[in-house]
């Protein structure tokens, strides 16, 4: 089972795609367009190429769990993708994953200039992971 984690965002968007399996995070990259049908229609034909059979949406919270400012944005673009892929994207918290990106990246040695360039995919890769992990730690 194919897995594709998405970080949506404004300018950028990441995905990673699980490996066959659907045990470890493989093929990322980031989608450049600001526009929200550009964007769908790109990770619906990922979808499609990489037989992907489930998505994981980064879902904005506040540090105290509560729906963040952008989470009606982000349900109406998963409704949208749901249109687009046939595939309902379950949401998923994704809390410090941007943090966490530029971290790892930082601790690579790449400068920051580098890190817009990649930081999204793998805040896309931080989300699949956590969403991989769960669903194991759910079948044992």
């Amino acid at each position: 089972m194919r897995i594709m984690a998405i970080d949506y965002g404004d300018a950028r968007t990441g995905v990673a795609i699980s490996d066959p399996t659907g045990l470890l995070a493989g093929y990322t990259t980031v989608i450049q367009s600001r526009k929200e049908g550009v964007v769908a229609e790109e990770l619906a034909r990922l979808a499609k190429e990489h037989s992907v059979d489930e998505l994981v949406m980064g879902f904005p919270r506040n540090m105290d769990g509560t729906e963040g400012p952008r989470a009606e944005l982000y349900r109406a673009f998963a409704a949208r993708l749901e249109e687009v892929c046939g595939l309902k994207p379950v949401l998923w918290d994704e809390r410090r994953t941007t943090v966490e990106a530029h971290g790892i990246l930082h601790a690579s040695g790449k400068r920051m200039k580098q890190h817009k360039e990649t930081v999204d995919a793998v805040a896309a890769a931080l989300i699949l992971e956590g969403y991989l992990t769960r669903k194991k730690e759910e079948t044992t």
